[in-house]
């Protein structure tokens, strides 16, 4: 392989022989899809069919790291792992930060896919080269952080772990799989813990020690040096100081927080109570990073009762406060953080668990569930301690847990009646904690998401009268209730965002001035080539229409391209919010695409993508 920044080399599993081999990626390949997302979506779009079970031993596991991972490049330690989805049956992703990225990319792979299923709990241990499945039999039922401990303290550094919880083990659909012990970076949408459980797959253990070959160290260097202090100013200093929840009362206060499952309006008490502000003035203990991180916007909290009582561990972020929060009404913060430290203990996504307690406390409040449903518990909105318990229902597949760990979509089928007209989801996935009501990008988003409510794969929000990007083509978004402008920021959003989950980068370095031009700089550096601006935007154009493709083999059209009903009505109580224009604003994000009214992109576009065969 002639590119830098990449060791040309795919691990290939197969867990029912417990064989293993490695295959070649091209300059071509590279090229063509980067690697992360991308990468995982080219070799799922290959590799499996319509009739491919989401939980079956064909479903492949793969895990992917991009050309920036690995290099001193800011905030480029991270990692994605691609699947098609146990939890929405469609393409599935989810990007992950801390260290395990880069330890994997030193032992000299640039992906790694895992098939079959194995008759017994095993691990993968890859050491530099060697590659190793051992039984993890003594492991089973254990939960995140002291498998996590006993791997660092049996191989020692530079070990890390990707590892599921009780809650993987146990098929639970919204499980996670969790990396960096106690801190808890998740792999946390789309179910990809309750693959790694079909698969009898405990944990992903990496060792690697290699030096990635760079193409231009020297230019790295200084390029580095100028983008520097971009790093400590403005928006990437308050999430220093605060974290991702610094944001809370803000989004309170323009109606952008999730309160009462979606349904109530304004909550700034306690908003206020929650806030990134609150938590630097009473809970928290200390900052964390992740690798390569220079703006540490992770909250470290000390855990109060259960087997960690004392321990530093990491705290709730934005997402997390709004769902196992505002969501729930729940309005104290150590309670909080004491669901945060359960759902990465059992391996949970915080954001669907708290999406569908949210779900499930709606549900108990209609009397469409009761006591002898939940096992015993009152799920009564505000009540911390229903929370918590639930999570281990959930996590365990015990009375109304049992459910709710198919996700929201699937448990409003069981229970029935009006259930699904308070069920919060798109393409079956539970939204992350920005209310599509607050902002017209956060709408169109959220609907034309592959992996279904994702705010992710825009990034739009805090672009929609707020900071602008300048290199990124399209003009400033200064009223965030119009339609002008957001389809066609969408369009260019997701495309940039592709990148960054291709190449892989922490999307807070856009904060730093990790814009078009830089990111574009630095995968020259880093490779050899010579991409300018338009190509590499037309790469990103290239891999977000690829994972639509996935999904249109699989029946996505236009008519999942939309909002759940929740979504499309006034919350109660009034508030700032607006209902979104979504067939218009369809129709012009269609267009920006080239697709058709369908939602489906036309010959033509695909051939000018290089995606003539993905038909």
């Amino acid at each position: 392989m002639k590119a830098k920044g990449y060791w040309g080399r795919i691990l290939h599993i197969d867990l029912n022989s417990g064989e293993f081999s490695t295959d070649t990626l091209t300059d071509a390949v590279a090229r063509k899809y980067i690697g992360g997302s991308g990468l995982g979506a080219r070799i799922l779009y290959d590799e499996t069919t319509l009739e491919t079970d989401p939980m079956g031993p064909d479903n492949p596991l793969i895990f992917a790291v991009g050309p920036l991972t690995g290099t001193r490049i800011f905030n480029s330690n991270r990692f994605e792992v691609v699947a098609r989805s146990p939890l929405t049956g469609i393409y599935g992703e989810a990007n992950c930060g801390g260290y395990w990225g880069e330890v994997f990319k030193n032992c000299g792979y640039d992906a790694m896919v895992i098939r079959g299923q194995s008759r017994k709990p095993v691990y993968l241990y890859i050491d530099d080269g060697e590659v190793r499945i051992e039984d993890a039999s003594s492991l089973c039922g254990k939960e995140t952080f002291e498998v996590d401990r006993y791997f660092k303290d049996k191989f020692g550094k530079p070990t890390e772990a990707a590892v599921i919880g009780p809650a993987g083990e146990n098929l639970v659909k919204i499980a996670n799989i969790i990396t960096d012990g106690t801190h808890g970076r998740a792999v946390g949408r789309c179910g990809m813990g309750a693959l790694m459980g079909s698969k009898k797959l405990k944990a992903v253990v990496v060792r690697g020690t290699k030096g990635l070959p760079i193409a231009h160290e020297d230019r790295i260097r200084d390029f580095m040096k100028k983008l520097g202090p971009l790093m400590n100013e403005d928006i990437a200093l308050a999430l220093k100081n605060y974290g991702t929840s610094g944001g809370v009362e803000y989004c309170e206060d323009i109606g952008n927080l999730p309160v009462k499952n979606w349904y109530q309006g304004p909550w700034p008490e306690g908003a206020k109570k929650i806030s990134g502000q609150a938590m630097a003035a009473t809970i928290l203990t200390n900052n964390y990073h992740c690798g390569r991180c220079v703006i540490n916007c992770g909250r470290t909290v000390k855990a109060v009762g259960g087997p960690y009582d004392g321990v530093e561990i990491g705290g709730p972020e934005y997402e997390t406060i709004g769902l196992l929060g505002s969501n729930l009404l729940v309005d104290d913060l150590p309670a909080i953080a004491k669901s945060n430290e359960l759902c990465n203990r059992l391996g949970l996504d915080t954001i669907s668990t708290g999406g569908v307690i949210g779900f499930a406390m709606e549900a108990f409040e209609r009397g469409l569930v009761t006591e002898k449903d939940t096992g015993g518990i009152k799920l009564l909105w505000g009540d911390g301690k229903a929370v918590h318990a639930m999570i281990e229902k959930i996590a365990r597949r015990e009375a109304l847990g049992d459910v709710l760990a198919e996700g929201v979509c699937s448990a409003a089928d069981q229970i029935g009646g009006t259930a699904r007209e308070f069920a919060v989801h798109v393409k079956g996935l539970e939204p992350p904690a920005h209310d599509p009501r607050a902002k017209m990008t956060v709408a169109i988003g959220f609907a034309t998401s592959n992996r279904g409510a994702c705010h992710l794969q825009a990034f739009t929000h805090d672009f929609e009268e707020g900071v602008v990007i300048e290199d990124l083509g399209s003009p400033a978004l200064t009223d965030r209730f119009t339609l002008e402008g957001k389809a066609e920021n969408v369009f260019r959003m997701q495309n940039l965002m592709s990148m960054f989950d291709s190449l892989t980068a922490c999307k807070f370095a856009l904060f730093g001035g990790m814009t078009v031009k830089p990111l574009t700089e630095f995968l020259n550096h880093v490779t050899g080539w010579d991409f300018d601006d338009a190509e590499f935007m037309k790469t990103g154009d290239r891999l977000y229409c690829l994972k639509r493709m996935y999904n249109i083999r699989l029946g996505i059209s236009r008519k999942d391209d939309t909002l759940p009903p929740r979504m499309l009505v006034h919350k109660r109580g009034g508030g700032t919010n607006a209902l979104p224009a979504i067939n218009i604003l369809l129709n012009e994000y269609y267009r920006y695409r080239g697709w058709d009214e369908f939602g489906i992109p036309s010959k033509q576009r695909l051939s000018e993508l290089g995606l003539e065969g993905a038909v």
